[in-house]
């Protein structure tokens, strides 16, 4: 009977073993995971960061040539309305 519940233990004891090495590989994964996943997301976030800085360019040269548009609008109605003057 002492050897059948010495057995038990250490089944149990051997069980117990490989359910830990088995978390513990999983942690392991997991960290390895977190850690691909965080390059990805840093990855992720520069391209983010480098479309928005395209996009506020774009947008500041779109000002920009309305800005100029309208100046020149602005000197094309003065110079029509100096030519309106000169054939009056």
């Amino acid at each position: 009977m002492a050897v059948a519940g010495n057995e038990a233990e250490i089944d149990s004891l051997s069980s117990l073993e490989d359910r830990i090495n088995r978390a513990v590989e999983l942690v392991t994964a997991l960290k390895q995971q977190n850690e691909q996943m965080a390059a990805k997301l840093k990855s992720a976030e520069l391209e983010r960061d480098a479309a928005v800085a395209e996009a506020r360019k774009s947008v500041d040269e779109l000002e920009s040539l309305r800005n100029e548009r309208k100046q020149v609008r602005t000197r094309i109605e003065k110079l029509l309305g100096q030519m309106d003057l000169l054939s009056a």
